[in-house]
């Protein structure tokens, strides 16, 4: 697999009342995977809106295998499905010790900043190249 990979530590506030990584912080540290993948590439978020482009989620599923904890150290893994005409697909994983604890696949639509639906730019396919699931 090729992916990204970004080291998040659990703090004690993103737990529920269980002592357990609340479900909506798992959503946020895949986020984070894939806000900092873009960044490398040279795409991120404020210079790719600048060029008339945003990346608007519109499809989340999101599985929880394992429970994580305050003090864990997790890695998210991201990588690239697909890029479509005005969408694309990432698929992505929260791996502790070896062990995954959270999958999420995403559908991110392509549109202006107004929200309508765009062709994406020609670069973004290159661009997000060394991620491509294999």
């Amino acid at each position: 697999m090729t992916a990204h990979r970004c080291r998040i530590k659990v703090r004690f506030y993103e737990l529920d009342p269980y002592g357990h990584l609340n479900h909506s912080a798992y959503v946020q540290f895949f986020e984070t995977g894939r806000v900092e993948l873009l960044e490398q590439v040279g795409l991120d978020l404020e210079s790719f809106a600048a060029r008339g482009y945003r990346f608007v989620v519109n499809r989340i599923n999101t599985s929880f295998d394992r429970p994580v904890h305050a003090g864990d150290t997790v890695t998210v893994e991201t990588e690239v499905l697909e890029v479509r005409r005005a969408s694309s697909i990432w698929r992505q994983r929260l791996v502790r010790d070896g062990e995954v604890v959270a999958r999420q696949e995403l559908r991110a639509a392509i549109t202006d900043n107004s929200g309508r639906p765009l062709r994406a730019p020609d670069d973004l396919t290159g661009a997000l190249a060394p991620y491509f699931a294999q």
